[in-house]
């Protein structure tokens, strides 16, 4: 078992920036793929980003390359999300989630497993 804590969100302006944090419980945090995934009011969670075990791979949506970065920690059990130059449009509760395939990247949240509770980012005009 996986629990993720999903920390940092807030409120910014638009061109901002901020960071959010996933902290994972348990030892095999390091056999875990991450992802970063999105859902704004009325609309379908959506993908953002993925990390894989290493973090030496990396995958992200086309709407947020060039302006966020993921990235991870394994002696700390944590990942990040950096978020650059900040929309109105980014606007949504931002949700951490672990994918048992450490070395595979996807963007579909029916394949990973543990999820966490989500810490919304608010992007004022």
């Amino acid at each position: 078992q996986v629990q993720l804590v999903e920390s940092g969100g807030g409120l910014v302006q638009a061109g901002g920036s901020l960071r959010v944090s996933c902290a994972a419980s348990g030892r095999t945090f390091s056999s875990y793929a991450m992802g970063w995934f999105r859902q704004a009011p009325g609309k379908e969670r959506e993908f953002v980003a993925a990390i894989n075990w290493s973090g030496g791979r990396t995958y992200y949506a086309d709407s947020v390359k060039g302006r966020f970065t993921i990235s991870r920690d394994n002696a700390k059990n944590t990942a990040y999300l950096q978020m650059n130059s900040l929309k109105p449009e980014d606007t949504a509760v931002y949700y951490c989630a672990a994918r048992y395939s450490g070395s595979a990247l996807t963007s579909l949240e029916t394949l990973y497993n543990y999820w966490g509770q989500g810490t919304q980012v608010t992007v004022s005009s």
